[in-house]
């Protein structure tokens, strides 16, 4: 077990907090996101699915992670916009 089954296993693993996260606030009131850091975390999750793809060996954990990432703050930045758009509505 070199440092290729750590960096390749441990690091995704620790990184799965963020979508973990991303998905248990879609319960929460859409008030709380804030779409700058969402944004941030959309081009952040974006850039290492590619790397998890183009890194030698592949790393597929760290991939699903990133893209599970993506799918959670583009649905939390719809929930954003949605919202946004019916307070400004309602006014």
């Amino acid at each position: 077990m070199g440092t290729v089954f750590y960096e390749h296993f441990w690091g995704p693993v620790a990184n799965w907090g963020i979508p973990l996260a991303a998905l248990s606030d879609m319960k929460r009131d859409p008030e709380i996101i804030s779409p700058r850091m969402t944004a941030a975390l959309c081009v952040y999750s974006a850039l290492f699915m590619r790397f998890a793809y183009m890194v030698q060996p592949r790393n597929w954990l760290l991939f699903a992670c990133h893209f599970t990432n993506e799918g959670a703050q583009l649905t939390q930045l719809g929930r954003y916009v949605t919202h946004s758009r019916s307070k400004k509505e309602s006014k």
